[in-house]
C-alpha cells in the first residue's frame, strides 16, 4: 500500500470513528427511521471511499458529511416518492391488469434507474423528456401541455438526449 493510500485509509477510518454516529443521528432526525439513516450514513462514507482525494482537503468534516448526506437524502426521498406514485397508480388498476410482484420489482428498479439517469437535468427538461418517451407525445403536444414553444421543447429534448448519452459513456 502506498503512503498516500495508507494515509487516506487512516483519515477515512478516523473520520468514520469520529463522525459516523453523529451523521447517523442527524439523518435519523430527518428520516424518522434508524434503518434508513444507517443505510444513508454508510452510503455517505462509501462516497468518500470512492473519492479519497477529498479527505486531505477537509477543513470542516461535519459540513462536508452533511452536504453529501443532504444529497443522498434528497435522492432517497425522490425515489420513495416515485415508488409511492407508482404503487398508487397500480392500486388504481383492475386486479386482472395488475403486474405480478416480480414484474412490480422490475418496474420499480427500472423507474429508479431512469430517475438516476435523468438526475441533474432541470425539472422542466426532465418532464418534457418523460412526456415524449413515456406518453409518446409530440413536441407540439408537449409544448402545449407545458406552456412552452415548440422550439424550446426541441432544445430541451436535445439537452436530455445529450445528458443520457454522456451518462451512458461514463
Amino acid at each position: 500500500m502506498s503512503d498516500m493510500a495508507g494515509e487516506s485509509s487512516r483519515t477515512l477510518q478516523a473520520l468514520y470513528r469520529d463522525h459516523s454516529g453523529w451523521l447517523q443521528a442527524w439523518l435519523r432526525r430527518r428520516l424518522g427511521s434508524e434503518w434508513d439513516a444507517a443505510d444513508l450514513s454508510q452510503e455517505t462514507f462509501l462516497r468518500l471511499l470512492r473519492n479519497p482525494e477529498m479527505l486531505g482537503e477537509l477543513q470542516e468534516p461535519r459540513a462536508y458529511l452533511v452536504t453529501i448526506g443532504k444529497r443522498l437524502l434528497i435522492n432517497f426521498q425522490r425515489r420513495r416518492s416515485l415508488e409511492q406514485a407508482y404503487l398508487d397508480a397500480l392500486a388504481e388498476l383492475p386486479e386482472a391488469c395488475a403486474p405480478s410482484p416480480e414484474e412490480r420489482w422490475v418496474l420499480l428498479e427500472t423507474l429508479q434507474a431512469l430517475d438516476e439517469l435523468l438526475d441533474g437535468l432541470p425539472a422542466t427538461v426532465r418532464h418534457a423528456f418523460l412526456l415524449s418517451q413515456l406518453e409518446g407525445l409530440t413536441y407540439r403536444e408537449i409544448a402545449e401541455r407545458l406552456g412552452l414553444s415548440e422550439r424550446t421543447v426541441k432544445r430541451y429534448m436535445a439537452q436530455a438526449y445529450e445528458h443520457c448519452l454522456l451518462a451512458e459513456l461514463c
